[in-house]
C-alpha cells in the first residue's frame, strides 16, 4: 500500500511538473506573441527625388538666375506627377551658388544657399535672394562641396541629381571635375551639366565630358532668352482660388507668423513675372509636394507624432485662444475640408489649362525647365519611375 501511495504521489508530481511546464511554455508563447503584436509595424520609407541645383552667379548669368526664378514652379509641378512602384516620391531641393566675387575666395567662391529642403517657400525665397557679380567659376570645387555637405541618403530607390549650370570652362579650379564626377558616380549621384551658350562650345570646354562621366545629360541653353508664359482662360479663376486657399492655413508656434508672411511674399514674387507664373505656383500649392506641417495646424495634424495635448495656449493663433480641444479639432477639420475642396477645384482647372497650353506651339526646348525635366525623366526610368500625367 505504501509503495502504491508513493508511486501515485510521484506520478501526480510528474503530471504537475508537465502541466506547469506546459503552462509556462503557453504563457511564454502568449507573451512573445503579445510582444510581437505590440511592436510597431515598420514604416515603408517613401522614395525621394533629390535635386542639388548649382548655379553660376557671375556677371553674365543674370538670365540664368531669372529663368530659375521664373521656372521653379513648372519644374515642381512636373515632378509632382512622378511615381515609383506606385509610391509618390517626396521632393527635396538644395541650392548652391558659385563664381561670384562676393563669395569667400578661400572656399572657392561658392556658397550653400539652402540645404536639402521640401519647404517650397524657403526654396523660392533662396532663389530670389541670388544676385550676380564677377567671379571665378570652379565647377569641380562646387560639385565636391555639394557631395560632402548634403545628406544624400543611402536608399537605392532615391533619385539623386546634381544640375550644374554655367558658361566658363568646366576645367577651372584646383579640384578636378573628373575626381568630383568619380565621387558622385560612386555614390549613385548623377551630374547633369547645363552650358549657357553654344552647344559645341560647351562640348569643347568639357561640360559634356563632365556629364558623360556619371552617365548624366549634357544640355546647352540660351540663358538670356526670356521665359515664355502662356496665359489661359482659366488663370483668373485659379488665382481667385489661391486667395481662398491661403485663408485655410492656420499658423501656430513661434515661426507661424513669419511663415504665413513668407507664403504671401512668394506669391508676390511669382506674380512679379506675370499671371501665368503665379498660376503655376498656385498649382504647386495644391500638390502633395507643398507641405507646411512645421507651422500650419492643418498639415501638422496629419503628422504621426502630432498631439493636441502638446499644444500650448501661447502657440495658438488668436482665433483659437481659449478654445477647448474639441473646438480646436472642429475648426481644423473645417479648414481641412475647405482646403481639399479648393485644391481639387484648382487641379481640375489646371487639367483644362494644360490641355489649352499644349495646343499652343511655343519653342521652349532650350530653357532651364525643359532641360531639367527631360534629364530627370530619362534617368528616372532606370529606377522604375513613371509619370502619371
Amino acid at each position: 500500500m505504501k509503495k502504491f501511495v508513493k508511486t501515485t504521489a510521484l506520478a501526480m508530481s510528474l503530471l504537475t511538473c508537465v502541466a506547469c511546464h506546459a503552462n509556462t511554455n503557453s504563457n511564454t508563447k502568449r507573451i512573445a506573441m503579445s510582444q510581437r503584436s505590440a511592436q510597431p509595424v515598420p514604416k515603408i520609407e517613401e522614395p525621394e527625388i533629390k535635386v542639388a541645383l548649382l548655379l553660376d552667379t557671375s556677371n553674365s548669368m543674370d538670365g540664368l538666375i531669372d529663368q530659375a526664378k521664373a521656372q521653379l514652379w513648372q519644374i515642381v509641378n512636373e515632378l509632382s506627377y512622378a511615381k515609383c512602384d506606385e509610391q509618390n516620391p517626396n521632393l527635396k531641393i538644395a541650392l548652391y551658388e558659385y563664381g561670384n566675387d562676393n563669395l569667400n575666395a578661400d572656399e572657392g567662391y561658392l556658397r550653400q544657399v539652402i540645404q536639402f529642403s521640401d519647404d517650397l517657400d524657403e526654396i523660392s525665397k533662396s532663389l530670389f535672394s541670388l544676385t550676380t557679380k564677377g567671379g571665378n567659376e570652379y565647377c569641380g570645387k562646387v560639385i565636391k562641396a555639394a557631395l560632402d555637405q548634403l545628406n544624400w541618403g543611402e536608399s537605392n530607390k532615391d533619385l539623386k541629381f546634381i544640375f550644374i549650370a554655367g558658361n566658363e570652362p568646366y576645367t577651372q579650379g584646383n579640384f578636378s571635375y573628373k575626381n568630383a564626377s568619380k565621387l558622385a558616380h560612386q555614390n549613385d549621384i548623377t551630374v547633369n551639366t547645363i552650358f549657357c551658350g553654344d552647344y559645341n562650345q560647351g562640348v569643347s570646354s568639357y561640360w559634356k565630358d563632365g556629364a558623360d562621366l556619371t552617365h548624366g545629360n549634357y544640355m546647352a541653353i540660351n540663358h538670356n532668352k526670356a521665359t515664355v508664359h502662356i496665359t489661359s482662360p482659366y488663370d483668373d479663376r485659379i488665382l481667385e482660388l489661391n486667395e481662398l486657399l491661403n485663408k485655410t492655413y492656420v499658423a501656430y508656434g513661434k515661426v507661424g507668423r513669419k511663415k504665413i508672411e513668407l507664403q504671401a511674399e512668394q506669391d508676390s514674387n511669382a506674380r512679379g513675372y506675370n499671371k501665368a507664373n503665379a498660376v503655376s505656383r498656385t498649382v504647386s500649392k495644391s500638390s502633395r509636394l507643398y507641405k507646411n506641417s512645421t507651422w500650419d495646424l492643418v498639415d501638422a495634424e496629419k503628422e504621426e507624432h502630432f498631439s493636441y495635448d502638446k499644444l500650448e495656449e501661447s502657440e495658438l493663433p488668436k482665433e483659437l485662444k481659449g478654445k477647448s480641444k474639441v473646438e480646436i479639432k472642429s475648426y481644423i477639420n473645417k479648414k481641412r475640408k475647405e482646403r481639399e475642396k479648393l485644391q481639387l477645384a484648382i487641379v481640375e482647372l489646371n487639367t483644362k489649362r494644360r490641355l489649352y497650353i499644349d495646343k499652343k506651339s511655343i519653342d521652349s526646348a532650350n530653357g532651364l525647365e525643359n532641360a531639367m525635366v527631360k534629364a530627370i525623366r530619362k534617368q528616372a526610368e532606370k529606377k522604375n519611375y513613371k509619370w502619371n500625367n
